[in-house]
């Protein structure tokens, strides 16, 4: 997956339905969110992020690709992502795995949320 798809499939969760987390978030997934319990796995990453909302607007910046290996990816970024008046930022992780030859899955996901009042994503 070249770089461009890479930012188009990340932003893409940003702007998911709850369908579409399922289709990609890995079973085997673990997630750091900023929300108790903090740490998901599984089935549990699903669900925390289930009912975020879907942004409006979702800006990247400081924006970092890297592939280990063959059928891996790791990308680490900041983001801005706005629905209404609400406002989330933060720096991420994500590290995609290689299903099949265009089929890619999330197996790990960390945001460190800036700011105060911050929604979770």
């Amino acid at each position: 997956m070249d770089d461009e798809r890479v930012w188009n499939f990340e932003e893409s969760l940003w702007q998911a339905s709850e369908d579409r987390y399922h289709e990609r978030v890995d079973p085997e997934c673990v997630m750091a969110l900023s929300h108790a319990p903090f740490l998901f796995q599984g089935e549990a990453a699903v669900e925390a992020v289930t009912g975020t909302p879907d942004w409006d607007k979702v800006a990247f910046s400081n924006q970092h690709v890297s592939r280990p290996q063959e059928g891996l990816i790791v990308v680490g970024y900041e983001v801005k992502a706005e629905k209404g008046e609400t406002v989330f930022e933060a720096a991420c992780t994500s590290v995609y795995r290689r299903i099949e030859p265009e089929e890619w899955t999330v197996v790990q996901h960390a945001q460190v949320a800036r700011g105060r009042g911050m929604e979770r994503q």
